[in-house]
């Protein structure tokens, strides 16, 4: 598998939407560079916060856009 992946194609892996994948990197600091986010980076990210990654998903504003 690749390490960097477009945001679609890691939520594919992770099974959320693109939306939340997106969410998750502002709010954990995870850059998404050229329009791809490091999987490797990604996941050491949401393992090491204090927060599990359902709990970060449900905190964000759902009517969120990306513009």
């Amino acid at each position: 598998m690749a390490v960097h992946l477009t945001p679609e194609e890691l939520a594919d892996a992770v099974g959320v939407k693109r939306v939340d994948i997106i969410a998750t990197c502002i709010q954990l600091g995870v850059p998404v560079y050229q329009g791809r986010i490091d999987r490797t980076l990604f996941q050491a990210a949401v393992e090491g916060s204090r927060e599990d990654f359902d709990d970060a998903l449900n905190e964000h504003d759902p009517d969120w856009q990306l513009h």
